[in-house]
């Protein structure tokens, strides 16, 4: 029986009494008000657990739910839960929860629940309204101090518990929300469980349905709709490591602080030394966007600042956009990738791009190009990192030099970290 019409549930826990007939009338309701969903709502598969609060996923798409919390919670207030915890896993919130754990050494039951209240946040900013009902106790950005339209990697450092999240300590998605294995979760091998391309063909199918009528569906969705038929490839990858590289190296987002002496003091009695601190690294980004640039290509540029956002931490006032020709324009603070106006459609002069991004204050620790290389380059290396992603070059039209077809520019210079997008490390 395929998920879509399954009706049976697994017990999981202790025998109780759950109300189907209500838990899916609200999935039901949830799939009336928001369409596109519907296909990963169904493909949700239940088992009755009185161990979860409320309801909860794990990463194989089952949904775990607790007989009591059906019973208290009217319909309309359900279909906002089926929402809210489908769209966990929609933008795979447990995969990039693991992510963040082993870079940043994220352990412990508070870093957990920090990563789920911030995947929460991601998720209700926009989710509710429209038809659907927000659930009692659904965390909002604002009722956190924080503002709303962020992603998970971005709420997360701005989140620390504290009296407003006291009330929350009972918090508990699953791991579909921050990854880690619950000891109710069925696992690999438990009943009904999606495989890895069931769930991309899931997904694929409800960005289909978001991008088929964009205009009845939020930003966020819209956003995550367009990162589904653009999937991360190995060259954003390694352009966000040439990013992380090229930030960390010496004499990059560093400064020496007195507020915490050195630990080399302990061995010059009476001298204090400062001590090194780091601090997060100033991205500028310069892009180009003459006429050699394709339009599919200033698009993949605007997911590659994203990307490169998110190789910082995700702070956005930390990357600044210039859109350059054979002109630098206005420098930009980013503030959402899909905001940041790409014009230009002349010639390539990136030299002026670099000029204008160093001469901003203050002076970025990395500049990141990204081109198709039909550009003079810089004559010197400039007093910071420089990381270069490429578009592949082709005999488009305007690709070359007009005057002399049989032109070929000159390639990046041995200074740049080079990323060739669409492609390896050059």
């Amino acid at each position: 029986m395929s998920a879509g019409t399954d009706t049976s549930v697994d017990r999981g826990g202790a025998p109780g009494t759950l109300d189907l007939g209500k838990l899916y009338a609200a999935r039901l309701q949830a799939a009336r008000v928001r369409p596109y969903l519907a296909t990963a709502l169904f493909a949700l598969h239940v088992v009755e657990s009185r161990r979860v609060p409320t309801m909860a996923v794990d990463r194989h798409w089952r949904c775990y739910v607790s007989p009591g919390f059906v019973d208290r919670m009217p319909v309309e207030e359900l279909a906002g839960v089926w929402v809210h915890e489908v769209s966990h896993l929609l933008r795979g919130h447990h995969d990039r929860s693991e992510r963040l754990a082993r870079a940043q050494g994220l352990t412990g039951p508070a870093e957990r629940l920090r990563m789920n209240l911030a995947a929460d946040c991601e998720i209700n900013d926009d989710v509710f309204g429209d038809g659907l009902l927000r659930p009692e106790g659904a965390v909002l950005p604002e009722s956190l101090g924080l503002e709303g339209g962020l992603l998970m990697e971005e709420y997360l450092p701005k989140i620390r518990l504290g009296p407003l999240t006291q009330y929350l300590a009972w918090l508990d998605c699953g791991s579909g929300a921050d990854g880690l294995d619950r000891d109710w979760d069925l696992g690999p091998d438990g009943a009904r469980g999606l495989g890895e391309q069931e769930q991309d063909a899931v997904r694929f199918r409800v960005a289909q349905g978001i991008t088929g009528r964009p205009g009845d569906t939020p930003k966020g969705w819209r956003r995550w709709a367009e990162e589904v038929f653009h999937p991360p490839q190995p060259w954003r990858e390694l352009l966000g490591a040439a990013v992380r590289s090229a930030a960390s190296g010496p004499g990059a987002g560093g400064d020496y602080s007195w507020g915490r002496p050195s630990r080399r003091s302990s061995g010059l009695p009476g001298v204090v030394l400062p001590s090194l601190r780091r601090t997060p690294p100033r991205v500028a980004v310069v892009v180009d966007t003459s006429g050699s640039v394709s339009d599919a290509e200033l698009g993949s540029a605007l997911l590659e600042i994203a990307a490169i956002s998110r190789a910082v931490g995700g702070r956005r006032d930390l990357v600044r956009v210039l859109s350059c020709d054979a002109a630098a324009r206005v420098v930009h603070p980013l503030c959402r990738a899909e905001d940041i106006p790409l014009v230009g459609g002349g010639g390539t002069d990136l030299r002026t791009g670099f000029a204008r991004a160093l001469a901003a204050l203050p002076r970025p620790d990395v500049v990141v190009a990204l081109t198709d290389g039909q550009t003079p380059w810089p004559a010197s290396r400039p007093p910071c990192r420089t990381v270069v992603g490429l578009f592949p070059r082709g005999r488009r039209s305007r690709s070359w030099d007009e005057d002399d077809p049989d032109h070929v520019p000159d390639v990046p210079p041995a200074w740049a970290r080079v990323v060739r997008i669409g492609g390896g490390p050059g």
